[in-house]
């Protein structure tokens, strides 16, 4: 494998990447839609970067900026691309992006149960916060 290229997502990649989720991240949100993502590329189109090898979907993550916090999310490889520097490569893009737009510090969504996750972000310096803990509240019904 080459490196891989990084890019943000545009409009069209919408579709494969809902797919690619399916296949590489674990767990889903409310907004793991079509229309989610699609106002995700739209708001920020450079907050959703991909890792493509040989034109090849193989990683993701999102690099959130609210202009205050940067917040990582879905940061996925595909399972048969781990361990070879694509979610490092993924994290350095969103990392780099974060430090032009003036960020500070990186905090990453992760699921308590993805204990293979967990190894990944400790290995590229990241730690828990045990004393913060993620309330939620859905905004809309979801059958609407």
């Amino acid at each position: 494998m080459t490196d891989p290229r990084i890019r943000p997502a545009t409009p069209a990649d919408v579709d494969a990447v809902l797919a690619f989720w399916r296949t590489a991240a674990e767990g889903t949100s409310i907004s793991d839609d079509r229309d989610g993502v699609a106002r995700l590329v739209e708001r920020d189109p450079q907050a959703l970067l991909l890792a493509q090898d040989a034109g090849e979907l193989v990683g993701t993550v999102i690099a959130g900026f609210d202009g205050w916090r940067c917040h990582l999310y879905r940061l996925a490889v595909h399972p048969g691309r781990r361990r070879r520097g694509i979610g490092s490569a993924l994290l350095a893009a969103a990392e780099e992006r974060f430090v032009r737009l003036g960020g500070r510090r990186g905090d990453a969504m992760v699921l308590t149960r993805n204990e293979v996750a967990h190894h990944a972000w400790r290995a590229s310096g990241y730690a828990p916060e045990e004393h913060w803990r993620r309330w939620v509240k859905p905004l809309a019904d979801p059958a609407d």
